[in-house]
């Protein structure tokens, strides 16, 4: 006879049990695994007097005082860019001026009042607001700003605002349009400043920084080098200007105006004034020796007065020799291919009173060869007002000797 756990009955039996333990064990270890953390067991334990003591394992209540928060720790400077402008850029300011400016008035016949009436023309404003912005920076703690003149030109009121957010009114305590430089005061004390470097060794393809507030784009910040010095006026287009300029690579847009131009030290090298329409990576700067000399001279007087001789030029070329020449209509007749051709003298103007002529051909000032039309003005910029200069020149072909005593551009203006 067979056994009977060997039937097929007693098999299928053992393995449904099988079956079941194994989806019982599953069961307990799903639940085991998935069920709620433990509460805290309580553990009992006899006294010394034998009755039943219940010990708990739980843990200790927080702390209800709130932790501080911990203070963030200041950044680090990754190079000296962020350096430079950590440390001086609180000293930039941006610059709002509202100016009033009168309308033309137009000459078509429908803007004549008698017209309107008729016709129901509206009248139309003849004064209307303009809102301009530019930058600046700090000159001292007690709350002079040097910025542009043409940022503040004509300007009814002046706004200065600080990095910090700190806005102030500013009052203009004077501007020279001749340097475009002008000097903005608040009532303010403790203020960040910046320093000055000397503008007069400056390099080409030494570093340059500008610090300003461009199309309205507070605190930007721009890097380059400086891509050559002594930039003529006239070169750039500025011929009314009295300035060599500073010429860089960093962007400078509208807006910059005012800002300053920095070296690696965090030293202003110029202030950011002009640019060249449609030009890309030429922007220009009037030099820190400049702007300083100006800024002090506003400030102690108000104005500043630029030595003058009174006499239109040009540079002297073969080809301005020919055209001139040439010309029955010029009144000029030039013998010389080099010098400084004086093309007229202004009336009453101190060279008058000294006996220049148009037509003559300005050689040298104060023993020092002159070759451009830009040495003689800067010549005359670096002396003072009633200072005397020996001119040597040229006149139908002898040369002669003349002594020129300055006077003030400003006083022959009015």
């Amino acid at each position: 006879m067979s056994q009977p756990s060997s039937s097929p009955q007693f098999r299928a039996l053992a393995y449904l049990a099988v079956f079941l333990l194994g989806g019982g064990v599953a069961w307990v270890a799903k639940d085991t695994l998935t069920s709620s953390p433990p509460v805290a067991q309580t553990n009992t334990a006899e006294s010394n007097s034998g009755a039943i003591v219940s010990t708990a394992n739980t843990e200790t209540p927080p702390d209800p005082t709130p932790t501080p928060p911990e203070t963030a720790a200041p950044l680090t400077p990754t190079n000296f860019v962020t350096d430079v402008v950590n440390r001086v850029g609180p000293a930039v300011v941006r610059i709002d001026a509202e100016r009033t400016v009168t309308s033309p008035q137009g000459l078509t016949p429908f803007e004549d009042p008698f017209f309107r009436q008729f016709f129901g023309v509206p009248q139309m404003p003849q004064e209307r607001v303009q809102r301009g912005s530019g930058s600046g920076f700090v000159l001292n703690a007690d709350g002079h700003i040097v910025t542009n003149a043409h940022v503040v030109e004509g300007a009814d009121t002046v706004t200065v605002t600080l990095k910090d957010g700190r806005s102030f009114d500013g009052r203009v305590i004077g501007s020279d349009p001749i340097t475009d430089v002008a000097v903005v005061k608040i009532d303010a004390d403790n203020l960040p400043t910046l320093k000055f470097a000397d503008s007069d060794n400056l390099q080409p393809g030494e570093w340059a920084i500008a610090i300003g507030n461009p199309l309205g784009l507070d605190n930007t910040v721009t890097t380059g080098i400086i891509s050559a010095t002594g930039r003529s006026s006239s070169e750039i287009g500025v011929p009314d200007k009295r300035v060599e300029f500073i010429q860089t690579d960093a962007a400078i847009n509208p807006g910059n105006s005012g800002g300053p131009l920095l070296n690696q030290n965090g030293e202003a090298i110029g202030m950011n004034t002009a640019i060249i329409q449609n030009a890309q990576g030429l922007g220009f700067a009037i030099p820190a020796n400049t702007v300083s000399r100006i800024a002090e001279e506003l400030i102690a007087t108000g104005r500043v007065r630029h030595p003058y001789l009174g006499i239109q030029m040009v540079t002297l070329t073969p080809e301005i020799k020919n055209n001139l020449n040439r010309n029955p209509n010029s009144g000029l007749t030039v013998e010389e291919d080099e010098g400084i051709l004086i093309v007229r003298v202004m009336a009453n103007s101190p060279a008058a009173e000294a006996g220049l002529r148009a037509g003559d051909v300005l050689l040298s000032i104060d023993g020092k060869t002159v070759t451009t039309a830009d040495e003689v003005q800067q010549a005359v910029a670096d002396v003072d007002v009633g200072q005397t200069l020996r001119l040597e020149l040229k006149r139908n072909g002898e040369t002669l000797t003349l002594e020129v005593r300055t006077g003030a551009l400003n006083d022959a203006q009015r």
